[in-house]
């Protein structure tokens, strides 16, 4: 898979999300912000029936683009060279799932690299128009899926709430064994649910090693687990 003309290079973050994210058969999904297309390429390993992606970098969407067509999962996968907020405004599709692994520093400190400030920070598109943009093109029972840093994620159910989102399942993400989480992948409802499904996997044991809950979620994608 080709991700160096991409905005940000394939991460564990994004690995993480994709295969956490739960499917069902006919699900028409859309990833927004696909950068290389990673997201896209593991749902389609994992059976859903079609997804599209939306993203506003031009070289990232080139990427994608090329590594779809050499997928053997290409027909199921398209990508649009769009900002995702002109997109919901003349998309016609409706979506079962929508997906994002967002920009997500919310704090003053960006990075310097413009398309990666482009890539990881909320002034290009903020959680408002984020969630806004998914609204307008989900189904009426659809869900919003996204991973966030730690911090980020409960300014974004606070966001989310505003707008008829209600967290209803959250994977709390601990980097090292004893350590807090850093990272936390989320799925939203248009409704509230009695209970919020709570979990959490560790990455690393003390020693640094991989844990065995993490090789065994990833072991289909690493190849030395």
């Amino acid at each position: 898979m080709f991700h160096h003309r991409s905005t940000m290079r394939i991460g564990t973050d994004a690995v993480m999300f994709a295969q956490w994210v739960e499917l069902k058969p006919d699900d028409y999904v859309l990833d927004i912000g696909t950068g290389s297309g990673l997201i896209p390429l593991i749902l389609a390993q994992k059976g859903v029936k079609k997804v599209d992606a939306v993203e506003l970098d031009e070289d990232s969407c080139i990427e994608a683009e090329l590594n779809f067509k050499l997928s053997v999962w290409t027909d199921k996968m398209k990508v649009y060279h769009k900002d995702v907020r002109n997109f919901s405004e003349v998309n016609q599709n409706k979506y079962d799932l929508i997906v994002s692994n967002p920009p997500y520093y919310a704090s003053d400190v960006k990075p310097v690299k413009e398309k990666k400030v482009m890539a990881r920070h909320v002034s290009t598109l903020s959680f408002e128009d984020l969630i806004l943009s998914a609204k307008k093109m989900l189904k009426q029972n659809g869900r919003f899926a996204l991973v966030l840093p730690f911090f980020e994620s409960k300014l974004f159910i606070k966001e989310a709430e505003k707008h008829g989102f209600y967290l209803s399942k959250e994977q709390l993400i601990i980097p090292i064994e004893g350590k807090e989480a850093n990272r936390v992948n989320m799925e939203f409802a248009p409704f509230k649910t009695e209970a919020v499904d709570n979990e959490q996997i560790v990455i690393r044991n003390k020693d640094y090693s991989y844990t065995t809950e993490f090789k065994n979620l990833l072991k289909d994608y690493y190849l030395d687990f």
